[in-house]
């Protein structure tokens, strides 16, 4: 097994081992320099970690972790493995009732450490291959469908508004909601917006991401936000909450926690606004609360609900695709169509006129 100067390099390697360096792998920063070969294979691996983001290096982590876990309970290699071990490894995690999806991304990870290791990657085998393709077709034989979250169309981010109170943490929460809706914006996107990323125009705010998923050769996005005439305007929410929080500079949306109460009977005290940035799952948190609290079913809307709604609301209006696209950022139209809620299937029929 190939590895950066400084680490150990196993032979051969336990699973232990090799959990511990990748992890050690993974932590690894970017060298100021360059001095020789073993700087540079740094480099390089600490870009290929660069290359993806956090979220997914968290799941990367936890599927190696599960994995050698697995290796060392069997005795098995887990650096370099055998196609047919991650197959039945795969295989194990759906007998005991791991959904499709979090089996594909254990896939993506033994494929991930076998990448960085520079070794064979065992999740090309056909055995992974066939095995992969009879869970998801059992699956589905069985009734099992992944659970999406409802979109947030402009009817549904409508009604959770109506409730929102013009407290602090109100103002703050219609500014996500609506800012999230009209930029289709993810909940990494919408959670690290900065007072420097938003550029004032006469038709609305551009917002410039220097992050984005659908990004992949790292260049920076800019996503306008256009003035609304409808009550649902996101530049104007935007406006209201930093004005009211006073923020200048910096994370535009911060936490927010309720100090102790004072005196009894007294009025709450005002929250206190933070410096850092909320996180992503904060995003889903407060969609998930509005949603609630305006009478939707405990977990139905989350997180994604803001970018599938706006999505869903451009096709129900008879968008072009290829704006849809634009918009959610997405590299293809087969990514495009999982964030889309399709309603009736009989409305719009290819043959309604003519049968």
């Amino acid at each position: 097994m190939s590895t950066p100067d400084g680490l150990p390099a196993p032979a051969p390697p336990s699973p232990g081992e090799v959990r511990r360096w990748f992890e050690t792998a993974e932590d690894l920063v970017l060298p100021s320099e360059a001095r020789n070969l073993a700087d540079a294979r740094d480099a390089a691996l600490a870009f290929a970690r660069a290359s993806k983001a956090a979220n997914t290096r968290r799941a990367y982590r936890a599927g190696v972790r599960a994995w050698c876990a697995w290796c060392d309970i069997h005795g098995l290699p887990a650096l370099p493995a055998h196609g047919e071990d991650v197959a039945a490894y795969l295989a194990g995690l759906r007998v005991a009732g791991r959904a499709p999806a979090t089996i594909e991304v254990h896939r993506a990870a033994i494929r991930y450490l076998h990448h960085l290791g520079r070794q064979p990657v065992p999740t090309d085998d056909a055995a992974v291959g066939e095995t992969l393709a009879g869970i998801h077709r059992s699956a589905a034989a069985a009734g099992y469908a992944p659970a999406k979250k409802t979109a947030a169309t402009v009817e549904v981010l409508r009604s959770i508004l109506a409730g929102i109170p013009n407290d602090l943490r109100g103002l703050r929460d219609r500014a996500v909601l609506l800012v999230g809706f009209a930029g289709a914006l993810r909940r990494a996107e919408l959670a690290a917006i900065r007072v420097e990323h938003l550029e004032t125009t006469t038709r609305g705010l551009r917002l410039t991401l220097p992050v984005s998923k659908g990004e992949r050769r790292g260049r920076a996005v800019t996503i306008p936000l256009p003035h609304g005439a409808h009550g649902l305007c996101p530049v104007r929410a935007l406006q209201v909450w930093q004005a009211a929080a006073g923020i200048t500079e910096g994370a535009v949306f911060r936490r927010l926690w309720q100090p102790p109460t004072g005196v009894e009977g007294g009025p709450p005290p005002r929250p206190k606004l933070g410096h850092a940035a909320i996180e992503p799952r904060t995003v889903a948190r407060i969609v998930q609360a509005r949603a609630t609290a305006a009478g939707y079913p405990p977990g139905a809307l989350g997180g994604h609900s803001l970018k599938r709604g706006a999505l869903t609301t451009g096709m129900e209006r008879g968008v072009h695709p290829a704006r849809l696209k634009r918009l959610g950022r997405h590299r293809s139209y087969a990514v495009l169509d999982e964030y889309l809620e399709h309603g009736d299937p009989f409305e719009g029929h290819p043959l309604g006129e003519v049968l």
